[in-house]
C-alpha cells in the first residue's frame, strides 16, 4: 500500500518543517554507489513467490549472459523472504529461504552482491515481519549473512510513526547499518512523500524513491520519470533519485516503449535494477538491458540528471556528461508515429558537435545544413550522444 502524500506546502517549507521537527545527526557517506546502482530485483516478475532456487538461477543467468560484466551486480530479494523470529528475536528466512548465509555465499561466488528487503514498520507491504523495534538486531543479522544492499520500505510504519517522524524512522536503520561495519547500500523507499531529498542524503542513503510503485505500462513509466525530473539537483555520486525498478521485458509494453524506458532511466541517472525473469528473457529484452552505450550514459561519472522540456507531443531530455559531451533523448509521447527534425546547433553544446551518435542504432547521425529528420514510432525514442571532440 502506497502512503498518501503528506505535505502540500511548497517543498522548501516542507523540508524546513521536517528538519525542525526531527533532529538528526548527519551520517557520512558509506562510499558506495559512486554511479547509480545496477542489478536485479525479484519483485516485478515474482512478487512474494520468490525462493532460494530462483534467486540462485537468476545469479547464474547474470553471470552467464553478460549482465555482470555490464555492471548489473546486485541480486535483490524483495518482500516475501521473511520467516519468524527465534527466542532471542533473531529474524530467520521462511522455508523458501532456509539458509540466507549460504545463499549470500553463493551469490558472492558468482562475483555478485546480495540485496534484501525490510520495513521500519512491524510488517512489510505484503504482511511479512518488519524491523520495527529490532533495527540493530536485524542490521547485525543482515551483516552476518553477508548482505550488501537493503531496500527499506515504509508501508505499515505509518502505524508506528507520525508523519513528521519519517526521517527519524529511517535514521534508526541507517545508524544500525553503519554500526555493523559492513558496507551495505541503503535504499530508502517511502515513495517521495516526505520530501525525501531534504533528509535522505544526511542519512547516508545511496538512493531514495521519488515516485509511486512502477507498473508495466507506458503511463506508469512516463509518470514516474516525469515526477523525478524536478529533483535533479539532489542526484550525484553516492546518492541517487530512484523512480523505481525497470519493467523492461515483462511483456505489457512494446519493444520501442521498453527502449524508451531504458533511455529515460539512463538520462535520469536512475538506478538500473532489472525486474524481469532473466532466465527466459528474449533477445530483444537482452539487447535493451545490455546496450553498453546507453548504460554508459546512466553510469557517467559526472552524475548529473537530465533536464526535461516539452513542446507539444515531444519531450527532450538533455544530460551533461563528464567528457564535455551531452546525451539528448527525444521522446514521442504521441500514440502514432511522428517525424522529428533535429538541429545540431540546439543540442545543449556551446558549438556544433563534431560527432552525433545514435545510441540505439549504433551509428552516426548525418546532418544536412544542420538539420536531420527522423521518424519516431509511437512512444519511441531517439537517444543521441553529441560531442565537440
Amino acid at each position: 500500500m502506497v502512503p498518501l502524500r503528506i505535505c502540500t506546502m511548497p517543498a522548501v517549507l516542507c523540508v524546513a518543517i521536517y528538519v525542525a521537527a526531527c533532529a538528526r545527526i548527519t551520517i557520512p557517506s558509506n562510499g558506495l554507489a559512486s554511479t547509480p546502482p545496477m542489478g536485479w530485483s525479484s519483485w516485478n516478475a515474482f512478487g512474494t513467490r520468490i525462493d532460494d532456487a530462483t534467486v540462485r538461477a537468476t545469479a547464474d543467468a547474470i553471470a552467464a549472459n553478460g549482465m555482470r560484466e555490464a555492471g548489473y551486480i546486485y541480486v535483490n530479494i524483495d518482500d516475501g523472504w521473511q520467516g519468524t523470529r527465534d527466542s532471542q528475536g533473531n529474524l530467520r528466512g521462511n522455508p523458501r529461504f532456509p539458509d540466507m548465509g549460504a545463499l549470500a555465499a553463493y551469490i558472492h561466488s558468482k562475483g555478485l552482491k546480495l540485496g534484501i528487503y525490510s520495513s521500519p514498520g512491524k510488517v512489510t507491504c505484503s504482511g511479512y515481519i518488519g524491523s520495527y523495534g529490532y533495527e540493530k538486531q536485524d542490521a547485525a543479522t543482515f551483516a552476518a549473512w553477508g548482505i550488501d544492499y537493503l531496500k527499506y520500505d515504509w508501508c505499515s510504519a505509518s502505524d508506528e510513526y507520525a508523519d513528521r517522524q519519517i526521517p527519524k524512522a529511517y535514521q534508526k536503520m541507517a545508524d544500525a547499518l553503519r554500526a555493523t561495519g559492513r558496507p551495505i547500500a541503503f535504499s530508502v523507499c517511502e515513495y517521495g512523500v516526505a520530501n525525501v531529498t531534504g533528509w535522505a542524503p544526511e542519512l547516508g542513503a545511496n538512493l531514495w524513491r521519488t515516485s509511486n510503485d512502477i507498473k508495466d505500462s507506458w503511463q506508469s513509466v512516463l509518470g514516474n520519470v516525469e515526477m523525478q525530473a524536478v529533483y535533479g539537483s539532489f542526484a550525484g555520486p553516492g546518492h541517487w533519485n530512484d523512480p523505481d525498478m525497470l519493467e523492461v521485458g515483462n511483456g505489457s509494453m512494446s519493444d520501442d516503449e521498453y527502449r524508451t524506458h531504458m533511455s529515460l532511466w539512463a538520462l535520469s541517472a536512475a538506478p538500473l535494477i532489472a525486474g524481469n525473469d532473466l532466465r527466459t528473457m528474449s533477445a530483444a529484452t537482452a539487447s535493451t538491458l545490455l546496450n553498453a552505450e546507453v548504460i554508459a550514459i546512466d553510469q557517467d561519472s559526472l552524475g548529473k540528471q537530465a533536464t526535461m522540456s516539452r513542446e507539444g507531443m515531444l519531450e527532450t531530455w538533455t544530460k551533461p556528461l563528464a567528457d564535455g559531451s551531452v546525451a539528448v533523448g527525444f521522446v514521442n509521447l504521441d500514440s502514432a508515429a511522428a517525424r522529428v527534425t533535429i538541429d545540431d546547433r540546439n543540442l545543449g553544446l556551446n558549438r556544433v558537435p563534431l560527432s552525433t551518435r545514435d545510441l540505439w542504432a549504433h551509428d552516426e547521425i548525418q546532418f544536412v545544413n544542420h538539420l536531420c529528420s527522423v521518424s519516431l514510432p509511437q512512444h519511441g525514442v531517439l537517444l543521441l550522444k553529441a560531442s565537440t571532440h
